[in-house]
């Protein structure tokens, strides 16, 4: 029961963390780059490892092959003074000295060849696995500029089946705003009959009066002459002017 439950749990959950990786395939590839540079990072820890027990090994050819130069001069001297037990000694540290020189150098030899192999399968995999991320980049893009030239063509079918289909609205609407406004410019109209002119005409002349009359004491009061078109509507002309400027001073 319990095992049959745990699947049931491992599935749903597959589930949605398949559905987040479809809604979510830029994040993938950055998990992917950042999984890569780790693998790397690791890769090149061991490769730099495996190196150094190359360069030990190589150290310690160099060491043995000293060890030999030196064995074989001191075999040769001792044999040339007639010193046998001496010279056999040294030849036996010789022959041991041969024999771990060429197991180091066949240890050394398969290392270096090791080595170039681990570096060589490191390049290919990093590129080929480059190569991968840069063509998901490259589908991903395409299929966003796809998907949405696809929504930008849905948009337009929409626009135009909604336009024709709002055909009727609108002629609605003008003909609501076409009634409203005909209302309006007849309430305009009626208004514009109801007013009258009379008290108008009325109360213009007499502000034109009251204008002319104050003109008129201006001009008596400084000497100024009213002009001739001023006197032809009925302002009576003003008295002869003073010597100065100014209104007449009382007697």
């Amino acid at each position: 029961m319990f095992s049959r439950i745990a699947n049931l749990f491992r599935g749903f959950l597959s589930l949605f963390i398949s559905g987040l990786e479809r809604q979510n395939p830029r994040a993938l590839i950055e998990a992917e780059k950042e999984n890569l540079r780790g693998q790397i990072a690791r890769f090149n820890e061991n490769l730099a490892n495996h190196a150094g027990f190359a360069e030990r090994l190589l150290r310690q050819v160099k060491n043995l092959e000293a060890q030999e130069r030196e064995n074989a001069a001191k075999a040769a001297a001792n044999l040339k003074v007639g010193n046998r037990n001496a010279a056999g000694q040294y030849a036996l540290q010789l022959k041991t000295v041969k024999e771990q020189l060429d197991e180091n150098r066949k240890q050394l030899e398969a290392a270096e060849a090791t080595y170039k192999k681990l570096v060589q399968a490191r390049d290919i995999s990093v590129r080929d696995a480059q190569d991968k991320i840069e063509k998901l980049k490259r589908m991903m893009t395409e299929t966003e500029m796809l998907e949405a030239q696809a929504e930008l063509q849905e948009m337009a079918t929409g626009m135009v089946t909604s336009i024709g289909g709002s055909g009727d609205t609108l002629n609605r609407v003008e003909e609501y705003l076409t009634e409203r406004r005909d209302k309006a410019a007849g309430r305009a109209r009626v208004a514009a009959s109801t007013i009258d002119t009379t008290k108008v005409e009325l109360l213009e002349a007499e502000q034109q009066a009251l204008a002319d009359a104050a003109l008129t004491e201006f001009a008596a009061a400084y000497g100024i002459d009213v002009p001739a078109e001023k006197a032809a509507e009925g302002v009576a002309p003003p008295p002869p002017a003073a010597k100065e400027m100014g209104p007449e001073k009382q007697g």
